[in-house]
């Protein structure tokens, strides 16, 4: 058994310098183009006046404003695919370092873009952000999941969701007209990415690589026993080399499987299918919608128009607090409670939402509870579903496959994105409040499916969660097998029920 072990200021600091120079950037890229929305669109029309003569009509400059939101989640899904090449060839530590030249590449676009008179500088800005976006959101988790001792994992592991919660918060406060929020200022702030990253690029390369990574796939001992005297201090690593050289044992013979292995591979389909509900989940559950119907919401409940922007700063703060919950909580009780009463609170606020809308017009107070409902949904994203679903796919899987998970999941967590910015206009046009209603459908089906099918992970090594599932697994294909027997039996000469009664009945009988 190993020691209960207390985190150390090296933990510590790893934590807070990945998901500050990376996850946070996530956050703040999601949220940086909205405040300057309508300076960006007039800087693209009076270059394309500048160039050809006459300027854009209000379509298609809405269409290449779209484009340039949208882009960051086409990046973002090309990164998340390209996690599992990159995380074997350089390592969890060294991908995080590796990637920051994206960042700075972009920075540099999109700072001089104005100067350059040059849109396209801006759009190949916003896809390379996502792109670093995309390896940032698997590999930081991956990283945290794969140092921290298991009784931390949970603590480190929603690290970066609060980071990401500070991004969309720094965003939002550096887009108030007071400060960045003004026209001449508007490249500045979309190059401010540059900042924590360069931080991060100074600071990080000298902490240690993940142990386990060392240890399972580089098979360098002393590497491993180095870095783990670095993040643990003055506690016995001993037990905690065993556990990683059983797990190493256990994969002797197993290469890092790819994405299509893992799909094939029907020991991990359970975990396979976890991954893919709860990551799928996050984003259908509505939040996107939500952040972009939110001044809307404001509008409707009465709040005047220039203190909106200061009121959409106050859901950033909520977000923060609530990911702290989660951070501090988590660890005492455990994932499946955050996970489950996070996407139940959203859930149940969707469903406010469409009723308030629908009855507001009848029911004055009614655009309070929209409002209400609003913070609900944010708050309950924030304390579970915006960060255990990276954790949970961290330790669903032993070394060889998560590489290959974290592909999966990255991706069709950024497929869903797209989607679901894509369509929802549409389902808002068609069915009006009741769109609200099918995200209440998607986060109660992904608590259920959590409820009843995900097992608690804390304070669990990643060889016990494996055998957890193992034992899932062989009773699901024990109860197969016992139904095929039954078939079996039932067809021999139409006394397959009673043969199988005496066969019992003598095997009783035996000795």
């Amino acid at each position: 058994m190993m020691s209960r072990i207390h985190v150390t200021l090296s933990l510590l600091a790893v934590a807070v310098l990945t998901s500050f120079g990376s996850s946070m950037l996530y956050g703040f890229n999601l949220a940086v183009v909205n405040s300057p929305a309508m300076y960006i669109k007039d800087f693209y029309n009076h270059t394309i006046v500048s160039r050809n003569g006459t300027g854009l009509n209000g379509e298609a400059l809405t269409l290449m404003y779209s484009l340039t939101v949208s882009i960051f989640a086409i990046g973002g899904l090309i990164g998340s695919l390209m996690v599992g090449m990159l995380v074997t060839k350089f390592g969890r530590k060294g991908t995080v370092v590796n990637s920051t030249v994206l960042v700075f590449i972009a920075g540099s676009l999109l700072g001089f873009s104005r100067i350059s008179n040059s849109p396209e500088m801006v759009i190949c800005g916003r896809f390379i952000t996502g792109v670093h976006s995309g390896i940032s959101l698997s590999v930081v988790p991956m990283y945290l999941g794969e140092i921290a001792p298991k009784n931390l994992r949970g603590f480190l592991g929603l690290m970066p969701s609060i980071f990401i919660c500070t991004g969309v918060f720094s965003a939002q406060l550096l887009g108030l007209h007071e400060l960045l929020g003004k026209e001449e200022h508007w490249p500045l702030l979309l190059s401010l990415v540059v900042v924590p990253t360069f931080i991060q690029v100074m600071l990080l390369p000298w902490f240690p690589e993940s142990p386990r990574y060392l240890l399972i796939e580089k098979h360098n001992v002393h590497a491993t026993i180095t870095a783990l005297k670095w993040y643990r201090a003055k506690c016995n690593i001993q037990a905690e080399i065993e556990e990683m050289q059983e797990e190493q044992r256990s994969l002797s013979t197993v290469e890092t499987v790819s994405v299509w292995q893992l799909l094939l591979d029907r020991t991990v389909r359970w975990q396979v299918l976890s991954v893919v509900v709860i990551n799928i989940g996050m984003q259908l559950s509505g939040i996107d919608a939500i952040w972009f119907y939110t001044n809307d919401i404001f509008h409707n409940a009465g709040i005047p128009a220039p203190e909106i922007q200061y009121t959409t700063v106050g859901t950033g703060a909520i977000e923060i607090i609530a990911g702290l919950i989660g951070c501090f909580t988590i660890e005492r009780l455990g994932r499946r409670p955050l996970i489950i009463g996070g996407f139940g609170v959203m859930g149940m606020c969707c469903a406010g939402i469409t009723l308030s809308l629908i009855l507001q017009t009848h029911v004055h107070f009614m655009k309070y509870v929209s409002v209400a409902c609003v913070v609900g949904i944010i708050a309950g994203f924030c304390i579970g579903p915006a960060g255990v679903p990276f954790l949970i796919t961290a330790e669903l899987f032993k070394q060889s496959h998560r590489p290959a998970a974290y592909t999966v999941g990255g991706s069709l967590n950024w497929m869903a994105n797209f989607t679901i910015g894509f369509i929802f206009p549409f389902l808002q046009m068609s069915a009006g409040s009741y769109c609200y209603l099918v995200f209440c459908s998607v986060c109660l089906a992904v608590a259920v499916y959590v409820f009843f099918i995900i097992p608690e992970t804390k304070n669990k090594t990643f060889m016990e969660i494996s055998q957890m599932f193992a034992t899932k697994e062989a009773l699901v294909e024990s109860q197969a097998l016992n139904h095929m027997d039954q078939l079996h039996l039932k067809r021999i000469n139409g006394y397959g029920a009673l043969e199988n009664s005496s066969f019992e009945s003598d095997c009783s009988s035996c000795p």
